[in-house]
Formats: C-alpha cells, structure tokens, sequence
C-alpha cells in the first residue's frame, strides 16, 4: 500500500505548481504590495496584504486583499485539476497562499460580520486542511 493513499475514494490532493519567485521576495522583505504588483496571481502575496491589514486595523482593505488572493488561488486550483472540493494540503508550501487567503477572508468576513461567509469559508479551510485550519487559527 502506497503512503497517503486514499482509502476513502474522495479525490485526490491538489497540489499548486511551486512558484518560487514571489515566496523568496517575500521571505527577503520585499513589500507584499510590490509582489502583487509584479506577481498578481499570487495568492500569498495577497494573503500577506490582507494581514498586514488586518494588524492595522484596516479590516475592509484586508477583506479585499484577502478575497483578491482567494480568487486567484481558486483559478490556480482549478487549472490544477481541482473540481470544487478535496484536500488542498498545507504540508505542500505553493498550496500555502491559497490556504492563508482562505483563512484571512474569513478572519475579515468575522469581523465585518458577515457570519455565513466566516462560517462558509471556516468550513471550507478545514475541509481543504485541518492543518491549515490549525496553524492558521
């Protein structure tokens, strides 16, 4: 038997394409504002605007960039093979903007309270990973 194999019949992971370019000018310190600019597929980079929103206490702009990086992550996913629902794991790092965006928009949707969006995308981030949805919480 194969590790990770799936006993279950559900789909299989989705794993992102690795784009490494806007990860290591994030990781150096490049303004996530830059990244978007040159990178606006990327969904991390969204995701790191929508934090640095939120800890400021722009909650709108923070929903925006984080509902901004949710879409483009929900393209890359599908391009991907993804069909609407199946693990999306954490444990793989291109898979990591898509989650974290995830995550920001219902941190911003919560606090904006639209609670079925919170509730809708909640369940969306555990039902994609548990991981993601106990690191990021």
């Amino acid at each position: 038997m194969a590790i990770h194999e799936n006993l279950l019949g559900g789909p299989p992971p989705t794993h992102l394409p690795d784009d490494p370019e806007p990860r290591e000018l994030l990781a150096s310190g490049a303004a996530p504002a830059e990244v978007a600019a040159k990178y606006p597929a990327s969904s991390l980079a969204w995701a790191q605007l929508a934090d640095e929103a939120f800890e400021a206490g722009r909650v709108v702009e923070s929903y925006a960039y984080a509902r901004t990086g949710y879409h483009r992550g929900l393209d890359a996913l599908r391009r991907s093979g993804w069909k609407g629902h199946g693990p999306v794991p954490f444990e793989h790092e291109p898979n990591r903007g898509f989650l974290r965006a995830l995550h920001a928009l219902a941190r911003a949707a919560q606090a904006i309270g639209e609670q079925e969006e919170y509730e809708r995308c909640s369940t969306f981030l555990r039902d994609s990973s548990p991981t993601a949805a106990d690191t990021l919480s």
